[in-house]
């Protein structure tokens, strides 16, 4: 069935970055009505958004005033998506105007709504933008974060509409999780990605194949269900997921540290994260040469710190909900599941998310299949779907953990 989606736009530069967003929509299938302002319109004409949304748009109240559109728009939506939502919109949106059809339609709307902001660092940090965000939050939609970076002229700083990409899969996890409660509201969530990178020399390390593509699914999905994520990155080449705090590392050292300090005041933790378990006990200022000889150096490897276990057995919270991830193959010790409840038992967390990746199955594919292990014996297996899938299924499981 296709979804009815409504994309607000309203004034701001970034105006134009929302046509790449609804081409997204369209083009995997959804129907969009665009609704933009008529500040809206005078960055990007009413023309464009015909053409790429395929249908009229809707600029005022006054236009087929017997369909009553500022009324139905928002009645027939199943999802209402505004980026860029400047800080008039979300003043005007929070405050119940509805001097216009965008903010008929937000008053109408009884579907999931979601705000992309973009403006100046002075006005998203200001005490009136911060309130109406909160009061949207407080009624059930999600505000996103707005991401940091260039802004209008030579400014920088937190205020950049996030990659619409981004913005993309976001939305499309509000839609499909539909009426379900934001039952992550106001929590603070940590989660890494990536693979830690261990250096040899200035050009040489040792890593793994770990995409992120897990990690960020899992950050997406908590801001989808709004949490405040900080999302701790290993060497990942992916546009930051929209409405996450990015910190990014590079070896398994700089991995504790950041999610060490992140955990202080997080309710729940997942270890996404393959920090390599070892590395060298040295490492070359030079690059290693080759040996005339063709007699390989030897390289003298230590253990690194096991971050999961450190943080499980020494939480900063007690009532935090930490997740581990384990990488199996099953060997002549044990199947995968018998090394998973072993690492679980090991590692202290209270759920372990266990991936058989015999044959390299799950690095860098948008699929993935699991079994979560609860240390209070619990065990729910996850079938071959999307990483964003297994995701909703992981802070289910935490949420589940926070109710009781």
């Amino acid at each position: 069935m296709t979804s009815r989606v409504v994309l607000g736009v309203s004034g701001g530069i970034a105006a134009y970055k929302a046509c790449e967003l609804l081409r997204r929509f369209t083009e995997s299938g959804h129907d969009v009505t665009v609704v933009p302002t008529a500040a809206a319109l005078e960055f990007v004409g009413a023309p464009t958004w015909a053409a790429l949304s395929g249908k009229p748009v809707a600029t005022d109240v006054w236009t087929d005033v017997h369909a009553v559109p500022h009324v139905h728009i928002g009645q027939e939506a199943d999802l209402v998506v505004v980026a860029p939502a400047t800080a008039d919109l979300l003043a005007r949106a929070a405050h119940g105007l509805a001097d216009d059809l965008l903010t008929s339609t937000l008053l109408t709307a009884r579907c999931p709504v979601v705000f992309a902001p973009a403006m100046h660092t002075e006005m998203w940090e200001h005490p009136a933008t911060q309130a109406n965000v909160a009061t949207l939050r407080s009624r059930g939609a999600v505000v996103v974060e707005p991401a940091e970076g260039r802004l209008t002229g030579a400014d920088t700083g937190k205020g950049r509409l996030p990659d619409p990409a981004e913005i993309f899969e976001l939305a499309v996890g509000v839609l499909h999780r539909g009426a379900a409660p934001q039952d992550l509201a106001g929590r603070k969530v940590v989660v890494s990605a990536g693979g830690t990178r261990e250096y040899l020399d200035p050009v040489r390390f040792l890593g793994n194949r770990s995409s992120g593509l897990q990690g960020h699914a899992l950050a997406r999905a908590a801001a989808s269900r709004g949490a405040h994520v900080t999302l701790v990155s290993a060497n990942v080449s992916l546009p930051d997921p929209a409405g996450v705090s990015v910190v990014r590392v590079e070896t398994t050292e700089q991995l504790r540290e950041a999610v060490v300090a992140a955990t202080a005041t997080a309710d729940a933790v997942v270890m996404a994260a393959a920090p390599a378990d070892f590395r060298p006990s040295a490492v070359s200022d030079a690059k290693i040469k080759k040996a005339d000889d063709g007699s390989a150096p030897a390289i003298e490897l230590v253990q690194n710190p096991d971050v999961l276990a450190e943080i499980s057995h020494h939480r900063a919270r007690e009532d935090a909900v930490i997740v581990g991830f384990a990488a199996e193959t099953g060997d002549a010790t044990g199947s995968v599941l018998d090394l998973g409840r072993a690492k679980l038992a090991r590692k202290g967390c209270d759920l372990l998310v266990v991936n058989d990746v015999s044959g390299g199955a799950v690095f860098g594919s948008a699929d993935n299949e699991a079994v979560v292990l609860a240390a209070d014996g619990a065990v729910v297996e996850v079938p071959r779907g999307s990483k964003s899938a297994l995701a909703h299924v992981i802070w289910d499981e935490v949420a589940r953990r926070f109710a009781d």
